[in-house]
């Protein structure tokens, strides 16, 4: 280690750095690699914390007071290609629909945690493996999970193994957290570009960028004709996308209960894939007892895979599948 810079290597794919720290000076590239500067002394009590995040490496720098900042150098291995597939179960034929299910947060990500200890990515793996074994005991549609064990997955990878697998449909699965203990219910949210209101507006943080529109590259193409592709994509996809969410509901109506205005919109980075139907299911609040308690009862867990799988069902049985 040398004093005065960090840094890490990214073969081949660039790098991308996220660093947690007082009086960072902001990460500079130079050639394959990419430096933080740092100015001034380590505050004690700096942890070190090393995670993969995708792609990439997130660190934060150990230091002991009045120690100078260090320079952390780290190959990742030689990558080629995106993040692995997850394993499509169903039927084995391949025309029938393909439903992707996503459970939010994982891994060193707990998502939001409620007073009794409960962490919001494990409610939402057991949510995901309901629906999953609902729509499996069907054995209408093909589904495939973004993960179905405690692992981090980035918000891209989620939406990106739907494109890839050429999903017809995607669910986003979460739960919620307030300050007031009295906040509970479900919210079925669907993609837009501004929010429905204060809360919907913090959690969506940042967008995507997609390079095709219903298989038509936008490269080599005027701006005016690549905005007319994407509207007429985005008005499409979000009429269809809003079609789904008011099933969920409807077919939810009668085992969970739902927030006063259940159907929303928000930019939620992970509902940005154009290219196929998609919506979040905040499916309670890990801040509310009571939802705590139906979300960790296996019977109302059932109950729950049961009825969004019928809502899926029913959407894609009606053509609104990608």
């Amino acid at each position: 280690m040398e004093p005065a810079e960090r840094g890490h290597k990214r073969k081949d794919h660039g790098c991308q750095m996220d660093v947690s720290a007082r009086n960072d000076r902001g990460a500079r590239r130079s050639g394959d690699w990419v430096r933080l500067l740092w100015a001034g002394a380590i505050m004690a009590g700096f942890a070190l914390t090393l995670a993969v995040l995708g792609a990439w490496l997130r660190f934060e720098i150990a230091g002991r007071g009045g120690m100078p900042a260090y320079v952390v150098r780290i190959a990742l291995p030689d990558g080629r290609g995106a993040i692995g597939l997850p394993p499509v179960e169903g039927p084995a034929d391949a025309s029938r629909p393909l439903v992707v299910i996503d459970a939010g947060h994982g891994g060193h990500d707990p998502g939001a945690s409620g007073p009794g200890g409960e962490h919001e990515k494990t409610l939402t793996l057991a949510l995901a493996l309901a629906v999953r074994d609902a729509l499996l005991a069907d054995g209408h549609v093909r589904v495939a999970l973004t993960r179905s064990d405690d692992r981090f997955l980035a918000l891209s990878e989620r939406s990106g193994m739907a494109r890839r697998l050429h999903a017809d449909v995607f669910l986003s699965i979460h739960a919620d957290a307030a300050d007031a203990p009295d906040a509970a219910g479900a919210t079925v949210y669907t993609l837009s570009d501004t929010g429905s209101g204060a809360l919907a507006d913090a959690v969506a943080a940042r967008e995507n960028r997609v390079d095709t529109i219903n298989g038509v590259s936008l490269d080599g193409k005027d701006d005016a004709v690549s905005q007319f592709l994407v509207d007429l994509s985005q008005q499409r996809m979000r009429r269809n996308s809003q079609d789904f969410a008011a099933l969920i509901r409807r077919e939810g109506e009668g085992h969970m209960r739902f927030r006063d205005v259940p159907l929303q919109q928000a930019a939620f980075v992970v509902l940005k894939s154009l290219d196929l139907p998609s919506a979040l299911l905040e499916a309670g609040y890990v801040s509310n007892p009571a939802d705590v308690r139906a979300m960790t009862s296996r019977p109302w867990r059932d109950g729950f895979g049961r009825a969004v799988a019928h809502a899926i069902e029913i959407f894609l049985a009606g053509g609104g599948g990608a």
